[in-house]
């Protein structure tokens, strides 16, 4: 079932997101991000989590991974990425989506 990100209308289970401009692209990884944070909607996932849960649970101490999955993710779905209104940081913690 759709849901509403914004200005994005995001299908999971088509693996699609359509934005005013039309259809954005993501990578499988932003995939798996953006599924596991619309999944949590208004709760932390810790940043641990989510690196185990995307790359593994060798790559738990890589944040800089994340950070800069993260900041492809606002660039493409936020109307304004440096001041994101959907996907927050929680900096040193994890991560929120705030529908």
């Amino acid at each position: 079932m759709p849901s509403s990100f914004g200005d994005h209308t995001v299908d999971l289970a088509a693996t699609t997101v359509t934005g005013p401009a039309g259809p954005v692209r993501l990578t499988p990884t932003e995939w798996r991000i953006l599924a596991l944070l619309l999944a949590n909607p208004g709760r932390l996932v810790p940043g641990r989590q989510i690196l185990r849960e995307v790359w593994g649970p060798a790559q738990e101490g890589r944040g800089n991974h994340l950070r800069v999955y993260l900041a492809g993710l606002r660039r493409k779905l936020e109307r304004d990425p440096a001041r994101p209104r959907h996907l927050i940081t929680e900096p040193g913690i994890g991560y929120r989506y705030e529908p």
